[in-house]
């Protein structure tokens, strides 16, 4: 089949390699920025100098966004996917995406008699690049059981959870742990190193009880080497917070740790910027407490 993949960022990349390195499928690759796409062609990919390029011929559209306002922008554009999907087109949308931007999509596209899976992704960076991601879907079972071929060369653990939107509130409601851990990892490090013991010795002990989790053995290290993972921004970080938020919001719950975790990484933008590593958040804390994990 013919694949057109639009969005080659720090996850979108090593997918779209695993897409090519398997060898199954033609994959034509887009981004803003042409130079993400360089390794992929050098691999046998095809690169789309633009949007209609990259999907005019496609049997199936993958897009990997940074959130709902891109989201929106590619599908609704007049260059963008609606104005230039033929009917019948599977569109697998890997992103993190609120429902209403979701519910909107999936009006168009029946309109359009265009196919959709809401496939958000988790895994990290190191997923992406092995081929083992989570995925997890929302959709019809017909199209997820045409796409599932597809979805399993850049993943290990895939699950229908629902109907469109499943995948989008699955993501959202996960990921707000990834960073609460971060934050709460940050704290109990800094209570013990305060207390007298060595970083790296707090941070095994924690590794090694029953406070141990992924976050401890992945981010652990960048905290204490003091370089806070280049693998994701503080903004997105931030951006994936207020999605949480907002879902809260308008299911009517309320989620403190959520909320103090959201308004730590909105000051963490203000201090270093969008842009800055992700773990600049726990930097933030270490400077509030004057206590500093690096060793």
């Amino acid at each position: 089949m013919n694949i057109g993949f639009i969005g080659l960022g720090v996850m979108g990349n090593p997918m779209a390699e695993n897409l090519v390195r398997n060898g199954q499928h033609q994959v034509k690759v887009f981004d803003i920025d042409q130079a993400r796409g360089d390794n992929l062609v050098a691999l046998g990919a095809l690169r789309a100098d633009s949007l209609v390029d990259a999907v005019e011929d496609a049997d199936i559209v993958m897009t990997s966004l940074p959130g709902p306002r891109q989201i929106e922008a590619v599908a609704f554009a007049d260059d963008g996917l609606f104005a230039n999907l033929k009917a019948g087109v599977n569109w697998i949308e890997l992103s993190t995406n609120n429902l209403e931007v979701a519910a909107k999509i999936k009006r168009s596209a029946e309109a359009a008699e265009i196919q959709i899976l809401d496939a958000p992704v988790s895994g990290g960076d190191e997923g992406a690049r092995a081929g083992n991601l989570t995925i997890l879907v929302g959709g019809e079972k017909a199209v997820f059981d045409f796409c599932l071929p597809i979805l399993e060369i850049i993943g290990g653990r895939i699950t229908l959870l629902g109907p469109h939107g499943a995948g989008y509130s699955a993501k959202i409601a996960q990921v707000i742990l990834c960073y609460l851990h971060s934050l709460a990892l940050s704290e109990a490090m800094m209570l013990g190193v305060k207390g007298g013991v060595d970083p790296a010795q707090m941070l095994s002990i924690i590794q090694n009880s029953t406070g141990k989790s992924y976050v401890a053995d992945r981010y652990g290290p960048p905290i204490l080497n003091g370089d806070y993972d280049p693998s994701f921004t503080v903004g997105l970080a931030h951006k994936d917070m207020k999605l949480a938020r907002e879902m809260a919001q308008n299911l009517g719950i309320s989620l403190p740790l959520c909320d103090l975790t959201t308004d730590t990484y909105a000051r963490a933008i203000e201090t270093y910027g969008f842009d800055a590593n992700h773990l600049k958040a726990v930097r933030l804390l270490e400077e509030d407490n004057n206590t500093f994990l690096q060793v």
